[in-house]
């Protein structure tokens, strides 16, 4: 989970990554089959952090306060 503003930034930008990645590899790869396969896992990611952005919005900033101090 996302705690602060660095971290969301931080997620942020590797996604970015991630998607630069899927992006070079659709051009480059003439296989299909290769190209799913291999992008499956970049877009599982990037999935799974854009849940964890969407979770750190939603909370108000009192709550991320609070779970910190009980972790």
């Amino acid at each position: 989970m996302i705690h602060n503003e660095e971290e969301y930034k931080t997620t942020q930008e590797r996604i970015a990554y991630l998607q630069k990645q899927v992006s070079h590899l659709r051009k480059m790869e003439t296989n299909l089959e290769n190209y799913r396969m291999s992008a499956t896992s970049f877009l599982a990611e990037i999935d799974r952090m854009n849940l964890e952005l969407r979770e750190y919005l939603w909370a108000y900033p009192n709550q991320l306060a609070e779970s910190q101090k009980t972790a």
